[in-house]
């Protein structure tokens, strides 16, 4: 990447619009935090298939975790003084769900995922984003039907 790949935002944008653009990217990147940690903690040295997906959708959640915190500061923003309380939160619900099994693995990334495509419908719905930054929210929701899928699958559960 280079210094072309970004630009700066905040020129020209309503004060409101900037309040609205400033709370969806706050909530996306502190979610994305929460994710890459609940799948940093259900991870373990076991080598199977389960555990090769959950080091991919870690992976992909990082990535997620970036456009979001590119964006924020190309708006001009910082990310949220309270992430870490999601930090925890995805520890817990990795590293519990972890120690549940296999099961509980794939139940829980069901659900954090489903969670995570309604929060996706509800800011693209009620935020006006410029054109490139809602085609990366489009984008980061499509990666997390992936997620479910991929969840369901292991689980044996026909979609």
């Amino acid at each position: 990447m280079s210094a072309g790949d970004f630009k700066l935002r905040r020129e020209g944008i309503p004060a409101k619009r900037l309040k609205s653009i400033k709370r969806g990217l706050r909530t996306l990147h502190t979610l994305e935090t929460m994710a890459v940690n609940i799948y940093k903690f259900q991870i373990t040295k076991k080598a199977d298939e389960l555990h090769r997906q959950l080091i991919a959708a870690m992976c992909n959640e990082m990535t997620h975790l970036q456009d979001f915190q590119v964006k924020l500061f190309e708006y001009g923003f910082k990310p949220s003084k309270l992430r870490w309380a999601y930090w925890i939160v995805g520890f817990a619900f990795g590293f519990f769900s972890r120690l549940m099994g296999k099961k509980a693995i794939l139940k829980t990334g069901i659900w954090v995922e489903r969670k995570a495509v309604s929060h996706y419908d509800e800011l693209l719905r009620d935020i006006e984003w410029d054109e490139k930054t809602k085609k990366i929210i489009e984008k980061d929701q499509a990666d997390e039907f992936g997620h479910i899928d991929r969840w369901r699958t292991l689980l044996g559960i026909k979609s």
